[in-house]
């Protein structure tokens, strides 16, 4: 498996798999083909509701605690620097473990520098290894980034081959925050990945499909990809990128299809943000 390097040192997986919209009953099974196959990096979050699922899979799986790159998010619900702590405290409860490997904010809203404090507090506790954050798109990451004390180490953002992500990436570096990307083979809007004849025709000169294309193309722009299936065949298939590298010329081919950059979901769109916090706040 390939890695990047945090800006702490710490080592992340390029790939690994996410648990958003897979049901609480269904979490456990799930993740443990995920850990049969080959993943070793699990995205979780609060407001998933799977935790535990999440937990009970890593604990029934034989695998070292240390070998396997953990990633949960604070939900707007446990905004603020008490709540927040607590909310830690139950997620590592939920999770089975002493650790966190990667903690994020999970929206740019609510009391995030209170939630923040949390997890610095966490990260100098040796509860957390990483803290960054998921949803803060470019003016509001830099608002935040500006003022905290530890800088995010990962923005997590609606990426993929279709939604780029390109204008941000520039302050990303600035702050030495890695990408890590959700919906890396489309949804929330996005439709056509798997059926692009660019990345099929790429594809079929590796003997890869158009998905695994997307995956590796993602990849080698050093972004972290947490796809999604309940499947264990499409698992490994996702998981299978790392026997081929694409040109020069391919990644150029597959950056031409950039059609939203920022994403399909307007974080800043004021009915979805009254929408968060009147529901959630």
């Amino acid at each position: 498996m390939e890695t990047i390097k945090l800006s702490n040192g710490i080592e992340m997986p390029k790939l690994g798999y996410g648990v958003f919209l897979v049901p609480p009953q269904e979490c456990e099974r799930c993740v443990s083909d995920a850990l049969e196959v080959g993943y070793r990096l699990i995205d979780t979050a609060q407001a998933y509701a799977n935790e535990e699922g999440v937990g009970n899979a890593i604990a029934k799986s034989g695998i070292k605690r240390k070998d396997i790159f953990l990633v949960t998010k604070v939900w707007i619900s446990n905004a603020g620097e008490e709540k927040a702590a607590k909310s830690i405290d139950e997620s590592l409860r939920k999770l089975q473990t002493d650790y966190i490997d990667l903690l994020l904010i999970h929206q740019a809203y609510g009391d995030v520098f209170g939630s923040w404090r949390a997890m610095e507090n966490a990260y100098r506790d040796g509860k957390v290894k990483a803290i960054g954050v998921s949803n803060f798109q470019e003016a509001r990451f830099f608002d935040f980034a500006h003022y905290v004390d530890i800088k995010p180490m990962v923005n997590q953002l609606q990426c993929n081959a279709l939604i780029q992500q390109r204008g941000i990436e520039p302050l990303l570096t600035d702050y030495g925050t890695r990408m890590m990307a959700w919906g890396p083979l489309g949804g929330q809007g996005v439709d056509g990945i798997r059926e692009s004849e660019v990345l099929a025709t790429i594809g079929a000169r590796y003997g890869k499909t158009a998905s695994q294309v997307a995956l590796r193309w993602l990849t080698q722009r050093d972004i972290v990809a947490i796809p999604k299936s309940t499947h264990k065949e499409r698992m490994a298939q996702n998981l299978n990128i790392f026997d081929f590298k694409l040109s020069d010329e391919e990644m150029q081919q597959i950056a031409t299809m950039n059609q939203h950059d920022a994403g399909t979901v307007n974080f800043t769109d004021m009915n979805f943000v009254k929408y968060l916090i009147e529901t959630y706040g």
